[in-house]
């Protein structure tokens, strides 16, 4: 009997520790829709979530088809709201360019003049920008819609195809 307890206790562990992993990521997709504008040092006016973290687009996600799925979105966690809810607009923010997309997982996504809205778990506080220029394919989103312009530690190519470096840069005045 004691053998078994030695093997059955490590398991429930692991078991209680990813679902506390699962709980984490589903609280990062971030429900509510409030989209906001802040200011960056570095990339202007960028969108934030109600929680001041910054929003991304994922550029392979096109014209309505949503790529970023499952270990992507944990990751990546998309900004959605409940079923039937609408986003809101908070300061800064066109009211007219919010939208939604259906995810492949039937959950709805935020969308900001066409761009669908995630957020970046590696970010921790309001400000952070990390997921910025992330392997080509990643960007901060502008209050005007579009994509802020990528830069990295590591040097990246933009999708107008000029090659940048540097990164980071917090919100500040």
């Amino acid at each position: 009997m004691r053998v078994r307890l030695r093997w059955i206790v490590p398991g429930l562990v692991l078991l209680a520790a990813a679902g506390v992993g699962v709980a984490m990521a589903a609280t990062m997709s971030s429900k509510g829709g409030t989209v906001k504008a802040a200011h960056n040092s570095k990339y202007g006016s960028l969108l934030v979530s109600a929680a001041g973290m910054t929003l991304y687009h994922y550029t392979p996600d096109k014209h309505g088809a949503i790529k970023c799925t499952a270990a992507c979105a944990k990751f990546w966690p998309p900004l959605v709201v409940a079923h039937g809810a609408k986003p809101k607009a908070g300061a800064s923010v066109s009211a007219a360019k919010l939208s939604t997309a259906k995810r492949p997982d039937g959950t709805t996504q935020v969308t900001y003049a066409g761009l669908t809205l995630y957020r970046y778990s590696a970010d921790k506080k309001p400000g952070d920008v990390k997921g910025q220029g992330f392997q080509g394919v990643w960007h901060a989103v502008t209050s005007a819609g579009t994509l802020a312009k990528a830069s990295n530690p590591a040097g990246t190519t933009t999708q107008a195809g000029t090659t940048t470096s540097g990164g980071g840069g917090g919100y500040g005045p």
